[in-house]
């Protein structure tokens, strides 16, 4: 499996979203994706305490550690590499998190609109 191009939103070179927590599909600390990534695992968030909460009512428990995984669960300041599709939901609700435009994949755009991510960037603050 190799990522595709790393490129981010803003036509640029992908910047890391983090290594600590290392987040990613690679798990390398950047929201690279690829064909196999079927989740689309692109958009680099700020995680807030309702979006944590959020995702884990709507199935998916971010916050909850999980040692077997080597998952220590995420907390409000961490920055994670979503999938666009929940994020795109998250908004949708009211309750998307902020977004690291630099950090973010351009494959993201395939499912969330630019002026979706721009509504919610770090840098819109």
């Amino acid at each position: 499996m190799e990522p595709d191009e790393k490129i981010n939103v803003l036509g640029e070179a992908l910047t890391p979203c983090s290594f600590d927590p290392v987040t990613g599909f690679f798990r390398d600390g950047h929201c690279n994706t690829c064909t196999e990534d079927q989740g689309s695992h692109t958009v680099c968030a700020v995680m807030t305490d309702e979006f944590l909460a959020y995702s884990k009512y709507v199935g998916n428990d971010l916050s909850t550690p999980r040692p077997e995984f080597r998952f220590k669960g995420l907390r409000a300041g961490d920055q994670w590499c979503l999938c666009a599709g929940r994020f795109l939901q998250a908004a949708d609700e009211g309750c998307g998190p902020r977004v690291n435009l630099a950090a973010t994949h351009r494959r993201a755009l395939e499912i969330v609109p630019l002026e979706v991510l721009e509504a919610h960037a770090v840098e819109a603050d």
